[in-house]
C-alpha cells in the first residue's frame, strides 16, 4: 500500500455511506400524505425537493465558511434552506413540528446495501469513523439507526470548520494520533478526496451511481487525481484492503 501503512479510513457520509436523496423523498412524501390534512403526497415533487435542498448544501456551508454566518450547524444550516424551499413548492402548509421532522430526515437516512458489510469487514482491520460536516448528535443518530460500525464519530463540529477546510480533514488523523499518510479518506465525491489528496492522506473513490437518483453516473476519475483505489463498493474496498 506504500511506504507508510494505512491504519484508519475516515468516510464522507452523505452519498457515499448513506442514500441522503431516497431518505429525503421517503420521509417529505409520508409526511406529506399522513401527518398534514390537505397537503397531498402529490402537491410537492419530492424528488426535485429533495435535490433542490441536497443544492442549497454547499452554499450554505460556505456562507459559514467565509464568516457570512456564526457557526451553525447542519440542523440550522438545513432549516433555513427547508423554509426557503418550502415557500418555493407551495408547501406552506407545513407547520413547525412537520419542518421540525422533515429536517431530522438528515438523521435517518438508509445505507447503501453494501455499507454495513463493507464497514464491518474494514473494522476488522483498520479504525474506522465518519469524517463528515453533520455534526456529531446527526451521526450518532445516523449511525443508531442504520446500524454503522463506527468506532469513533469524527465530525466537522468538532473543530468549527466544513470541509473543504484543511482543519476538518487534519482533525481525523490529529485526533486519532496518526500522521496524515496513514489515514485514508474514503467518499463519493472526486472534490472531497482532491482536498484530503491535498492535506496528505490517503484517498479511495467509491462510484455511486444512484446518489442522484435512478438512471444516474458517476463520475470517472480524471487524469491527475491520483487515488490509491477506485471502487463500486465498500465491500470491494475491503476486498482491496485484504479485510
Amino acid at each position: 500500500m506504500g511506504a507508510m501503512d494505512v491504519r484508519a479510513l475516515i468516510f464522507d457520509v452523505f452519498g457515499t455511506v448513506v442514500d441522503w436523496r431516497g431518505g429525503v423523498i421517503r420521509d417529505g412524501s409520508a409526511l406529506a400524505a399522513a401527518r398534514t390534512p390537505g397537503l397531498a403526497a402529490s402537491s410537492v415533487d419530492w424528488p426535485a425537493f429533495a435535490d433542490a435542498w441536497r443544492g442549497r448544501y454547499l452554499p450554505s456551508l460556505n456562507r459559514v465558511r467565509t464568516g457570512e454566518l456564526p457557526w451553525r450547524n447542519l440542523d440550522q444550516l438545513h432549516r433555513a434552506s427547508l423554509d426557503e424551499l418550502l415557500a418555493e413548492f407551495g408547501a406552506d402548509a407545513l407547520g413547525e413540528a412537520d419542518r421540525a421532522h422533515l429536517v431530522g430526515a438528515w438523521h435517518r437516512l438508509d445505507p447503501w446495501p453494501d455499507s454495513v458489510p463493507g464497514l464491518t469487514r474494514l473494522k476488522s482491520r483498520y479504525t474506522i469513523a465518519p469524517l463528515s460536516n453533520g455534526h456529531v448528535a446527526l451521526l450518532v443518530n445516523m449511525a443508531k439507526r442504520a446500524g454503522l460500525p463506527w468506532d469513533l464519530v469524527l465530525s466537522a463540529e468538532l473543530v468549527h470548520a466544513y470541509k473543504p477546510d484543511a482543519a476538518t480533514y487534519l482533525s481525523g488523523p490529529g485526533l486519532l494520533g496518526l500522521a496524515p499518510g496513514e489515514v485514508m479518506m474514503v467518499a463519493a465525491h472526486l472534490d472531497d478526496l482532491a482536498a484530503a489528496r491535498s492535506h496528505g492522506l490517503r484517498t479511495a473513490y467509491v462510484r455511486r451511481p444512484l446518489e442522484w437518483g435512478p438512471g444516474g453516473t458517476a463520475p470517472e476519475p480524471r487524469p491527475g487525481d491520483e487515488l490509491d483505489h477506485v471502487v463500486d463498493s465498500l465491500t470491494d474496498l475491503a476486498d482491496r484492503l485484504g479485510a
